[in-house]
């Protein structure tokens, strides 16, 4: 048994079963605070406020938006159902809670930005996200390069979407929160 093995005299993961259901639990609770606040049809104010800011050019049409999140955070999610598989250590627990609490401000930056208007903020936690992912990324490494590797394209993502929202700010700054 490794020294740093907690809470796990036999060094095992979750079962299967239990893996699988926190990581698609996570994926489902993501998925439905990100569509409470799309800028779709569905939500009306949110969607003329959006489309009313001044983006920049390279703003990727809402398709892909649509199409790029759910891939990148099923991918996250299978990262963080091999982390749940492996022996609790320190390492796999902290790359656990950075998986978790980087589901969370997926979230948290979908209510920031399209429902309370907060574009500054958003801009900050879009960073936060950026570094928390590639932090996800480097402390996964440690224990299974394999779901290690499933956080690089988010991180990736996310860096870009810093700019983007950072450039959203920048050209819109706090009238965004009121123009609707």
């Amino acid at each position: 048994m490794d020294a740093t093995t907690i809470d796990d005299p036999k060094g095992r993961g979750l079962p299967a079963w239990a893996a699988a259901g926190i990581a698609a639990g996570v994926l489902c609770l993501s998925a439905i605070v990100g569509r409470r606040n799309a800028p779709d049809p569905s939500h009306p104010r949110i969607r003329r406020w959006y489309r009313r800011l001044d983006k920049p050019a390279f703003t990727p049409p809402d398709a892909v938006f649509g199409a790029v999140w759910p891939v990148l955070e099923s991918l996250t999610a299978a990262g963080g159902y091999r982390l749940l598989r492996q022996p609790p250590t320190r390492q796999r627990n902290a790359a656990v809670g950075l998986w978790l609490a980087n589901s969370a401000m997926i979230g948290g930056w979908t209510e920031l930005f399209f429902r309370k208007r907060q574009t500054g903020p958003s801009a900050l936690a879009a960073a936060a996200m950026a570094g928390g992912t590639t932090a996800l990324a480097a402390t996964a490494w440690k224990v299974d390069r394999p779901a290690a590797a499933t956080a690089l394209p988010l991180a990736g993502w996310l860096i870009f979407a810093t700019v983007l929202a950072t450039e959203v700010w920048q050209r819109n700054g706090d009238q965004a929160k009121t123009a609707d």
